[in-house]
């Protein structure tokens, strides 16, 4: 008996991405790709007059101006047609960004640079209503919870701090009357612990934590 054909909308602002994704979903006789979409906002439009049975969303739209990220988009498919399975596919493994995906209503978390295999078998049980999850996302998460990372010491926190506030390392750097490189070595200390790679996400993370406060 053939296998009912899942309905995947392709989310990415990469046109090669898409177009590769396409072709590899395309190629699997249960699986396929009815448009694709350019921008978080044109996801959530697509969506919701197209009805697919998995979204597959990119985390960060590059050179979209203002738009809304991957995260975001979830939570407006979530709130505007709630159920509708979406699966994040993206080049960032960092703990927050799972936790993030997974707290706005993913259904999946998949790695561009992992196997095929995860992305099917995340799509097929996205549609099936559970969850799919590659298995460096789960080794990540699982590593979080037995190993957890350290909280922040007082200098850390008072980077984090200033961060959230705007500041460039040049002004954390003098505010704090230390170098920029000692300053770019907090940074690592910080985005290492917190599971995270970037400034915004570090910040996201602090807050969620309860590590910072935001006025």
């Amino acid at each position: 008996m053939t296998a009912p054909s899942r309905r995947v909308l392709i989310a990415d602002d990469h046109t090669v991405v898409r177009a590769g994704l396409r072709a590899l979903l395309d190629g699997t006789p249960d699986l396929h790709v009815v448009a694709e979409a350019g921008t978080g906002e044109e996801a959530v439009r697509l969506a919701l007059a197209l009805t697919p049975d998995v979204v597959l969303m990119d985390l960060r739209f590059a050179g979209t101006g203002q738009g809304i990220d991957g995260i975001e988009a979830i939570r407006r498919l979530a709130a505007e047609a709630p159920g509708m399975p979406v699966v994040m596919l993206t080049s960032y493994s960092g703990r927050a960004d799972v936790v993030r995906a997974l707290e706005a209503g993913a259904r999946g978390y998949v790695l561009k640079a992992g196997p095929p295999e995860d992305l099917f078998r995340a799509v097929r049980s996205a549609a099936e209503g559970g969850f799919g999850l590659s298995a460096e996302v789960v080794g990540g998460l699982v590593g979080q919870v037995v190993n957890p990372a350290p909280e922040l010491t007082q200098r850390e926190s008072e980077v984090v701090r200033l961060m959230a506030d705007g500041h460039s390392n040049r002004a954390i750097a003098d505010a704090l009357f230390l170098s920029e490189a000692t300053v770019k070595t907090h940074l690592v200390r910080i985005y290492r612990k917190l599971g995270v790679d970037n400034r915004a996400a570090a910040v996201s993370e602090a807050v969620r934590r309860g590590l910072l406060e935001l006025t």
